[in-house]
């Protein structure tokens, strides 16, 4: 009787006549709103009757989900939704471009934008960190995204905050609040001197340093388009590369389960090519 108390509980069994869910498109479904295991069960058991298999009862179909979700969630040190957040920052080691006239060596800044869930990333190299720079490199990640998320995060940065020694509620910069509201985005700057609340955005400039600065360190650039053209033949490696500790890649799960979900640039009041006016800022987009 003892050994019957203190064992431990054996796995699920299941026969080996009834059909096992697809858990990856289980995955993704869930991700729908409205969508619930009992809903999913219900069409996973009309799929078997037609099929004429032997579905799995309800509580082993959720305990299949349980086992898929907790191995998710095993590889992945913070749970993201997809298209939830943005994480946006300058990487700290800047590229750098000769004058082809003078020989001057010009410094070059890579703007870094992040999506945590896929990992998926944007990078674009100025010639500065003023906000016209920082307003055109958010344009332009949204458009490589093809879409805007719910939230973007920023460091506490003064293109993108008022720095007014508020540091529980700080004012953002009118002509970011406004590129904002035209995307339809809401801003939540990171906590100064607070890394993990952007903490995608951090680890990624850390690998933007090696797999792109570092990558091109021997290469000499005359004009920064020339640079850029480099970095998006880095950053399209950089994307495509395996996971360590997921299945796929960064552009594989930005494709399949990220980008469907992200607020769409063609719903935006304004075509893509016009011009957003913002005080003494002109930007395109």
């Amino acid at each position: 009787m003892a050994e019957q108390l203190f064992n431990k509980p054996q796995k699920l069994r299941v026969s080996s006549t009834r059909q096992l869910p697809d858990l990856s498109y289980i995955h993704k479904e869930l991700m729908h709103k409205g969508v619930n295991r009992k809903l999913l069960w219900r069409e996973y058991v009309e799929r078997c009757r037609l099929g004429n298999v032997e579905p799995l009862m309800y509580s082993q179909f959720c305990f299949y989900i349980q086992q898929d979700e907790e191995r998710r969630r095993a590889t992945m040190r913070i749970h993201h939704k997809p298209a939830e957040r943005i994480e946006v920052d300058w990487a700290g080691d800047p590229a750098c471009i000769i004058d082809p006239v003078t020989g001057e060596t010009v410094k070059a800044w890579l703007f870094v934008g992040t999506l945590p869930y896929s990992q998926y990333t944007f990078v674009e190299a100025f010639t500065d960190q003023k906000q016209k720079a920082w307003l055109q490199a958010h344009v332009d990640m949204y458009r490589y995204f093809g879409g805007v998320s719910k939230i973007l995060v920023p460091d506490n940065c003064k293109t993108a905050v008022v720095h007014n020694n508020n540091w529980y509620t700080p004012k953002l910069n009118t002509s970011y609040h406004e590129l904002a509201a035209h995307y339809g985005t809401a801003i939540i700057p990171a906590r100064v001197r607070t890394p993990k609340d952007k903490p995608s955005a951090e680890g990624n400039v850390r690998h933007v340093s090696t797999w792109i600065t570092a990558a091109l360190r021997n290469q000499q650039f005359f004009s920064l388009s020339e640079l850029n053209e480099s970095i998006a033949e880095k950053l399209e490696a950089y994307n495509h590369r395996k996971f360590q500790k997921r299945d796929g890649s960064p552009y594989k799960v930005f494709i399949e389960e990220e980008q469907p979900y992200l607020f769409q640039l063609s719903r935006l009041s304004l075509p893509s090519g016009e011009l957003l006016q913002s005080n003494t800022t002109t930007i395109s987009l």
